[in-house]
């Protein structure tokens, strides 16, 4: 996720928000020597904040492991921001049948701050390896959903994603640039959906389509990704137009449910 330490001229709530990721990063309890040694913050001011969140209940402190995890009080938030931000609940149904449909691995995701949050995930009738999980967050420029979901942003919000990114070429297929990145969301803007080929794990392809309200304000992404050991991106063109009506229904329900505004 980047630099998670705070830059030069952050507000305390910015850098408590920074210290909050280094802790859930680590995806365990971590002793303060850890967070310590992620951040660029002065000793003096870390320790301030770890304990001022601890204070808030936002993190919890083990006194017999000397750890900080999440505290109660950000899971009670947690789970008001994923009934009333995340896709997830209304999306469920429509994925379930999407992925009985086509009998491959479905992900729901939103964008944030460029990056792609995958909200959900069904799993193939015989699932296969990816680093793709519900909870974690991937590149942009690199998977076919971040790319479908950049593309039909707005001028200044795509400038602004266009520029968070940081073109790792993980493979040989990785778009690199914000040129060679441009190029590609002009193309998925005018097909509608976008492909992942190859571009952010060897032998993992997928096809995605944006998640779009009547207004066309971006909402989220829907993807169907497999192993070129079993279709090819062929295959996957020719799901496409159910991956789009599935995308359409999840937006046509969100019309209905307080979605929040921008």
């Amino acid at each position: 996720m980047g630099d998670q330490s705070g830059g030069p001229g952050e507000g305390t709530v910015a850098k408590a928000a920074n210290v909050l990721d280094l802790v859930a990063d680590l995806d365990r309890p971590a002793r303060f020597s850890e967070l310590l040694a992620r951040s660029t913050l002065p000793k003096a001011t870390l320790y301030r904040l770890v304990q001022s969140l601890t204070a808030t209940g936002l993190l919890q402190y083990d006194v017999d492991r000397q750890t900080y995890a999440p505290g109660l009080r950000l899971v009670r938030l947690a789970h008001a921001a994923w009934r009333q931000s995340a896709l997830a609940p209304i999306a469920r149904p429509f994925i379930d049948q999407l992925s009985d449909d086509v009998g491959e691995t479905v992900h729901l995701a939103q964008l944030d701050g460029g990056q792609v949050l995958y909200v959900d995930k069904r799993n193939a009738k015989q699932p296969i390896e990816m680093f793709s999980q519900a909870g974690k967050v991937g590149p942009g420029y690199c998977t076919g959903v971040g790319k479908a979901m950049m593309a039909f942003l707005d001028g200044g919000a795509l400038d602004q994603a266009v520029a968070q990114q940081a073109y790792y070429a993980h493979t040989a297929n990785t778009l690199c640039s914000a040129e060679a990145l441009r190029a590609e969301l002009s193309d998925i803007r005018e097909q509608g959906f976008a492909f992942d080929r190859e571009e952010h794990e060897p032998g993992i392809i997928c096809v995605a389509a944006p998640i779009r309200s009547e207004r066309g304000r971006v909402l989220g992404g829907l993807s169907v990704t497999t192993a070129t050991s079993r279709k090819s991106l062929d295959d996957l063109a020719g799901l496409a137009p159910r991956l789009q009506s599935t995308a359409r229904g999840i937006a046509d329900a969100a019309e209905t449910w307080q979605f929040p505004t921008e």
